[in-house]
């Protein structure tokens, strides 16, 4: 059949025209869309070409960050670069480039790529030598792209420590998980993942370190990145760690670390009124920001191998004779057992005959004197005697009560958070003999000698309850928890409870210990118009060393704001070391002036005499149970999916 418009079986010259238009437009819409693939799309179509498989790439999260009691982000998060390797993938060629570029042998890469595949040999992980590298490598990584089978770069975000001071064994330090740590642990965490270590990193790991993200990606037959798979619409986003907001104090730390200096000792402060930490130093210390990244193995070994035992947490896990500044305790037993009153006397021969040992008293003759006095004076001639009228089983009762033999359970690992010994009849059988001791023991016991071994942390705890008339609260850094998820703070219930002595006793011991920085041994520490109250401490230590330097102090008297104890080991007499100290720190807590003789290089940079304000309230929760509290948590109406950061059998220990 011929279409040619003279042919009537065909019809019009208007069909004839019609069909061609129609040939045309179909003609056009092919070439432009073979153009469009072709030459706008084609790269795109050659990358999919060329991918071979879908890979997954974990993401890490920002850790939460850490805010001090004023608002101020003093522990935050930077960026930071680490190569990965999926064991599938890497060959000797890749391996030879890499180890050429960072600078690591190629056993010491393959016995990471060996650990790594027998976690899983499909998934990448990061380099333990490829942590943290400079702009530098990464940019050679990526020109040698080609030889570098399974090799990825990917952004791993690091610690940054914006304050003055360390507060190393407060906050801790974070570092790559170990292996056993991952068999430990599961499939929470794959080799090169960071974990806590120490500190609250550690004890809050669960809720600061977020949840990874997962990123699929199209590669070629070299394991190379070719583009997203499906437009990145299947990644699953990670979720940033809980933010911890502490009641410290930054300035308060950093003077307290300046003014320990070189010394092996502690200073820890609490606010009475809840138990918050205010300050938590203990020296030797080690620097968080060498521990941030990719952590030297040099610097480690040093500080592992340092006479000094800078990792030791001489605040909470370091145990002393507590001297004199038991005393306050002792009448405080002997009082409320009606074994002596406030107008009591007893008398101070310059020391206590015992059978047929004489104990001495340091302070000479102090005659016929009461409880206030002898505390004023610190008398042990007194005190020996009310060791002996208490004996065993009170005395190991009421130092219960004030938490010693036990751990506070501040909110930091177990490990770092010591019992000490708070000695009782059973004890003394079972280390010694029934038969070889005698109640010569209670003399000592009395003036805080012989058994009797206590923490710093412990004893500002007992310094915090006599402070505030009689209610011990559970010592803790961390006050509130911001939850990424539910957007809102929820602050944390601790223990808090009452102790069973007469609130006029408590009156009675505070009025002798304020006596004790107005005329007694501690009167480098009266600040004019804090009314200062204290007690000092000059404990023998064993094995011929240096005495012990001990001063436990609050203020004002009336409604305490802070309670603190000061500690040096080998310093000698309270008096010379522990108490000029706590009197700077007072004198900076109360009134923000910065002690003259002590260098400060301020990273806050606030005005001259300016007192940082607390923040604005936000929206919060009923407390919820802190992650070692031991009292009955208070209900969280509005909290139906509490974190699972803040419970306590989810906090590793």
């Amino acid at each position: 059949m011929k279409f040619k418009y003279q042919d009537s079986a065909f019809g019009s010259v208007e069909r004839l025209r019609i069909l061609r238009y129609v040939i045309l437009a179909i003609s056009v819409i092919y070439i432009g869309r073979l153009g469009y693939l072709q030459i706008i799309q084609g790269n795109r179509y050659k990358l999919k070409a060329e991918a071979q498989a879908i890979k997954q790439i974990s993401t890490e999260p920002f850790r939460g960050m850490i805010f001090d009691r004023y608002g101020r982000a003093i522990v935050q998060n930077a960026p930071g670069f680490s190569v990965t390797i999926t064991p599938y993938e890497f060959n000797d060629l890749a391996c030879a480039t890499l180890s050429r570029i960072i600078g690591v042998s190629d056993s010491l890469i393959w016995q990471d790529v060996r650990r790594s595949a027998a976690y899983n040999k499909f998934a990448a992980a990061k380099l333990s030598y490829g942590r943290d590298i400079p702009v530098e490598l990464v940019a050679q990584i990526e020109e040698q792209r080609d030889l570098l089978r399974g090799v990825d770069i990917i952004i791993d975000p690091k610690r940054l420590y914006a304050f003055d001071a360390n507060a190393a064994h407060l906050l801790g330090y974070t570092r790559e998980v170990a292996e056993w740590q991952l068999q430990k642990l599961g499939d929470a965490y794959a080799p090169g993942d960071m974990t806590g270590q120490t500190g609250l990193e550690k004890s809050y790991e669960v809720a600061i370190r977020g949840q990874k993200g997962t990123q699929f990606i199209a590669v070629n037959k070299n394991g190379q990145k070719v583009e997203s798979f499906n437009d990145g619409k299947s990644d699953q986003y990670g979720l940033e760690g809980d933010d911890l907001y502490l009641g410290l104090d930054t300035e308060l730390q950093e003077l307290a670390e300046k003014l320990l200096g070189s010394a092996k000792g502690s200073v820890v402060a609490l606010d009475p009124t809840n138990g918050e930490v205010l300050c938590y130093a203990s020296k030797p210390d080690y620097d968080l920001r060498q521990f941030a990244g990719k952590t030297a193995r040099s610097y480690y070994n040093q500080i592992y191998r340092d006479p000094g035992i800078p990792l030791l947490n001489r605040a909470a896990n370091s145990m002393y004779h507590p001297g004199s500044t038991w005393k306050p305790l002792m009448t405080l037993m002997a009082l409320q057992e009606g074994i002596i009153t406030p107008k009591t006397k007893l008398m101070c021969a310059g020391g206590y005959q015992y059978g047929n040992r004489f104990a001495k008293c340091h302070g000479g003759v102090h005659g016929m004197i009461d409880c206030s006095f002898a505390i004023a004076v610190s008398c042990n001639s007194f005190f020996y005697q009310l060791g002996l009228k208490i004996g065993a089983e009170r005395f190991h009762r009421y130092g219960t009560m004030f938490g010693f033999g036990q751990r506070t359970m501040m909110d930091i690992p177990s490990g770092e958070d010591g019992k000490g010994i708070l000695p009782s009849k059973e004890y003394m059988d079972r280390r010694i003999g029934p038969k070889n001791w005698t109640p010569y023991a209670f003399m000592n016991w009395g003036i805080g000698q012989g058994e009797v071994n206590v923490t710093p942390l412990q004893l500002v705890a007992y310094t915090a309850a006599v402070a505030n008339g009689g209610m011990w609260h559970q010592p803790h850094a961390v006050r509130e928890i911001y939850s990424k998820t539910l957007r809102k703070k929820a602050k944390i219930a601790y223990e808090s409870r009452s102790l069973p002595i007469n609130r006029e006793y408590f009156d009675v011991v505070k009025l002798a210990m304020r006596e004790v920085v107005r005329n007694g041994t501690a009167r480098g520490a009266d600040v004019p118009g804090l009314d200062v109250c204290g007690k000092t401490g000059t404990a023998e230590a064993s094995g011929g060393n240096k005495d012990q330097s001990w001063f436990i102090c609050f203020a004002p008297l009336e409604n305490p704001k802070i309670a603190m104890v000061v500690t040096g080991e080998g310093q000698g007499f309270g008096a010379s070391f522990a108490v000029p100290i706590a009197r700077k720190l007072l004198e900076l807590y109360f009134n923000r002036t910065w002690p003259a003789d002590v260098a400060r290089d301020s990273v806050w940079k606030r005005k001259a005499g300016a007192t940082p304000q607390q923040p604005a309230a936000t929206e919060e929760d009923e407390p919820i149970r802190g992650p070692f509290a031991t009292n009955k948590p208070k209900p969280a109406a509005t909290l139906p999916t509490v974190p699972t950061a803040v419970t306590a059998s989810n906090i590793r220990r």
